[in-house]
């Protein structure tokens, strides 16, 4: 991906979007090779969603040394307004980037709720020639 790729979307269809995902919901990535055994730091994680058609950042940065990134604070539908059986969501993609490797993973984010995203970097795929 390339970041200079996305554009600026409306300040409108931003403020629409923030008024339908007034709650917070909390997500944590965690990194690893070899069965969690070896923690990826330095991994590039990008968190964003779309907003009509647009691809919106919300998150760009790298994992720690124990390969986490901790609670990002992400726009999610307000609980109050959820019908509870079925309970409304924002979708994210969550962009894992090493020099030799990319993986995407989408997560569904709700109000109130950590959602912890385990990425499996496979040692030889990373770091192997």
């Amino acid at each position: 991906m390339n970041i200079n790729e996305f554009h600026v979307v409306n300040p409108v269809s931003y403020e629409n979007f923030i008024k339908k995902n007034s709650g917070k919901g909390n997500l944590k990535v965690h990194a690893y090779a070899a069965s969690e055994a070896l923690p990826v730091s330095g991994l590039r994680i990008i968190v964003s969603t779309s907003i009509e058609g647009e691809k919106v950042i919300f998150f760009d940065g790298k994992t720690d040394a124990s390969g986490m990134i901790e609670s990002l604070s992400l726009p999610a539908p307000s609980i109050a307004f959820n019908n509870l059986d079925v309970p409304n969501s924002t979708l994210y993609t969550i962009e894992a980037i090493s020099e030799k490797e990319e993986q995407n993973y989408s997560v569904n984010m709700y109000d109130g709720i950590c959602v912890v995203q385990n990425i499996n970097f496979i040692p030889g795929g990373m770091y192997g020639s």
